[in-house]
């Protein structure tokens, strides 16, 4: 096993939510400026210290707001992290609005670019909307179909931006986990971000990605804990999207499950998706989408929930999980144990 990066290790320190910046990038409905700027403020408030954006969340408004809400804030207390892969250009076609899900002018759009020049270009122009002059980390956005791009362009330029100091950590961020085994095998990546692939319903992101990140001192943080909505509330049927659509009906049956387990035992199904991820030994960070102060306040309370070991106990037992993810610490290949003590 080898060390982890410094950035990595010090996220994983500070035992904390990561707050999500895509919905302060008007995903899916339009937020004011005061609404965005009072949820990232009480984030603050209640200990957060990290925050993940991208140029994709809001055609770069999420970067532009968290850039000027933290301004005010002393760089050295806080985390922050950006991605790469789609540069932000004037549509050639302009739209009254943007196409991929948030609530902006579609006067701009998205040019995939995984190229070490598109690579460098992207992290200069974040840095101007966040304000900044350097970002924590800096994962490649989505490269599902840019597997080469990627491995030719992105990475060799992400190593030599680390280098020179102008990021302090590399990663990958997906909704699989094939290709990011594939990065921590094949590359000197330093965290990943897992989204949807390891929560209460799905543990797939553990078989072998997980282990392979662990064995290598790569972090991984955990996205998407909620599965597109349906863990998010006491009962699963009030929001039923599980991979950003209609919640086939065995996962709505297996939902709805574990919702009751939940209630059986005095916690509640939003709790329990939060605190599975939190149990594993081997998680760096978890973070959560925010986008009022309401949801903020939710969420920390999710993060400092206590779920009865019987619940636990009591989902291996009715098949609605394989295992205990606390039980990870006692075995080979998983690192940090402390991380499930949140």
């Amino acid at each position: 096993m080898t060390e982890k990066n410094p950035v990595v290790q010090r996220l994983h320190d500070l035992h904390t939510l990561g707050f999500g910046g895509a919905p302060i990038g008007n995903l899916y409905r339009v937020i004011d400026d005061a609404t965005a700027t009072t949820a990232v403020a009480t984030a603050w408030d209640l200990g957060i210290r990290y925050f993940d954006t991208a140029p994709h969340y809001g055609l770069g408004l999420s970067e532009r707001r968290l850039g000027e809400i933290l301004s005010d804030r002393p760089r050295e207390d806080f985390l922050l992290s950006t991605k790469v892969g789609r540069l932000i250009r004037p549509a050639d076609a302009p739209r009254d609005w943007d196409d991929e899900g948030f609530a902006v002018p579609g006067d701009l759009h998205r040019v995939r670019d995984y190229s070490a020049s598109g690579v460098r270009r992207s992290i200069e122009e974040s840095l101007t909307r966040l304000r900044l002059d350097r970002v924590d980390i800096v994962y490649i956005h989505d490269p599902d179909d840019y597997w080469q791009e990627a491995l030719d362009g992105a990475v060799p330029e992400l190593n030599r931006l680390r280098d020179e100091g102008v990021i302090g950590a590399w990663g990958a961020g997906m909704n699989q986990a094939e290709m990011l085994t594939r990065f921590v095998r094949d590359t000197d990546i330093d965290v990943v971000m897992q989204a949807g692939r390891y929560t209460l319903l799905e543990q797939g992101g553990r078989d072998e990605l997980i282990p392979a990140a662990a064995s290598r001192g790569v972090g991984v943080v955990n996205v998407g804990v909620f599965n597109s909505g349906i863990l998010a509330n006491t009962d699963p049927r009030q929001q039923a999207k599980y991979n950003y659509e209609d919640a086939p009906r065995e996962v709505l049956n297996k939902a709805e499950k574990l919702a009751a387990l939940a209630t059986a035992h005095g916690t509640s199904l939003p709790a329990a998706a939060v605190q599975f991820s939190l149990r594993d030994p081997a998680i760096t960070n978890v973070t959560l989408g925010m986008r009022t102060a309401e949801q903020v306040e939710r969420n920390v309370a999710l993060a400092h929930a206590e779920v009865p070991e019987a619940f636990w106990a009591a989902a291996v037992a009715d098949g609605l999980l394989a295992v205990d993810p606390r039980t990870y610490a006692d075995r080979p290949g998983t690192v940090d144990p402390g991380a499930g003590d949140q």
